[in-house]
């Protein structure tokens, strides 16, 4: 039985949501290969500051391609559709992935039916925005839109607004995951392969659960409600002397436990004994709350809260995110052979093993083509060969 560090992805893989998921495989220790445009390449290859000095290799792109090889592949080209299932047939690849548009599979010679031909227990994923049926193109901030995830951000009377993270690329990447591990699993079972088909639409709707259901079943408007919560209070931020501080009172207990304390002790009041009575005065209660968080700084708020059990946390910048110490023990590191660039990574949600085996660094994200060579040459072709290829427009 193949162990994860044994599994080989093949991807034809742009802009977010497919290079995350396969980043996120990577961590695994699983070998990855990503299928690029001999002329075009990702396009996010030139997405933020050229700080390496060269082309097509711009900031944006390093942040989640480290630990991968790549490829150049013209599928387009008849003797490209070749090379493709010669690699998937050679190399014994056991996973394909894609974020093609549906209408481009017959096409590009990539569709499950012509893959399993050369290997039958393929496991093929496409992601795509609407589903397999649909070829509309989707942007992150279009499947936010779409999704109601804007309507749900910002201030009650201020616009829509997208998330601070592109959530429906990462969140179909990480449904993405979680059906691959599952197909994996059912391989090693059932030693058959499978299809895997993923709307980034879907994956988007599916966080939604309470808005959804209080929508539908209960007639509740669901809204922007900006930093405050819909249903507990108080939770909220809250100006401080010197700063700010994100306040949680999830339930009663922690309530009472606050305003048993000298420095809360105005907002005991039998009306807000219970979270019902805090949410329907929450204006009113948030009000005087900050002004009393006002007259002291967040250092000594948050020690006080931490004190009596009740969530509290300063509003990090990233710098203080990436300086604080449960951070900085986890954070990945990446260093470029060429120049001997060092670039720090965010960390896993878990470390895995292989992570933890490789001192938590992975390989520098791939040049365009970089690993043509390796990889071609392991289909027997010789550099001759590989080289007509790319002469040819092949590779």
């Amino acid at each position: 039985m193949k162990t994860l560090r044994d599994l080989k992805v093949l991807s034809l893989e742009q802009a977010m949501v497919v290079p995350f998921l396969t980043y996120r495989l990577a961590m695994d220790g699983m070998q990855i290969i990503r299928l690029e445009n001999p002329s075009q390449g990702d396009p996010n290859r030139m997405v933020g500051d050229n700080v390496l000095n060269e082309d097509r290799m711009n900031s944006y792109f390093l942040c989640i391609n480290a630990g991968k090889k790549a490829i150049t592949l013209n599928l387009a080209n008849p003797a490209g559709r070749g090379l493709l299932l010669k690699l998937i047939k050679e190399l014994d690849i056991d996973i394909f992935i894609t974020n093609q548009l549906p209408r481009n599979y017959k096409k590009l010679g990539i569709d499950y039916d012509i893959l399993k031909t050369v290997k039958e227990d393929i496991i093929w994923m496409g992601i795509t925005g609407f589903g397999p049926n649909s070829d509309e193109g989707a942007y992150d901030p279009v499947l936010q839109a779409k999704s109601g995830l804007m309507d749900l951000t910002g201030e009650p009377d201020g616009d829509p607004q997208v998330l601070g993270i592109p959530l429906a690329d990462l969140g179909a990447s990480e449904h993405g995951y979680g059906l691959l591990m599952k197909a994996i699993f059912n391989r090693a079972v059932s030693g058959r392969g499978s299809r895997l088909d993923l709307s980034m639409f879907d994956s988007s709707i599916s966080w939604l659960a309470v808005p959804v259901t209080m929508t539908a079943s209960f007639g509740k408007r669901i809204t922007r409600c900006g930093n405050t919560h819909e249903f507990f209070a108080p939770v909220s931020v809250y100006q401080t002397r010197n700063g700010f501080i994100y306040l949680a009172v999830g339930n009663d207990r922690q309530w009472k436990a606050m305003v048993s304390q000298e420095l809360f002790s105005s907002l005991d009041k039998t009306e807000y004994e219970k979270n019902a009575g805090r949410i329907k005065d929450v204006k009113r209660l948030n009000a005087s709350l900050n002004s009393i968080t006002r007259e002291h700084t967040s250092e000594e708020l948050i020690e006080f809260f931490a004190s009596i059990t009740v969530p509290v946390s300063k509003i990090n910048s990233i710098n203080e995110l990436i300086s604080d110490p449960l951070v900085q023990s986890r954070l990945l590191s990446i260093q470029d052979p060429k120049s001997k660039m060092k670039i720090t990574l965010t960390p896993p949600p878990v470390t895995t093993s292989f992570l933890e085996s490789n001192s938590l660094q992975l390989s520098f994200p791939p040049r365009l083509g970089e690993h043509n060579a390796e990889i071609y040459g392991k289909l027997g072709l010789s550099g001759q060969q590989i080289g007509q290829l790319g002469q040819d427009g092949v590779i």
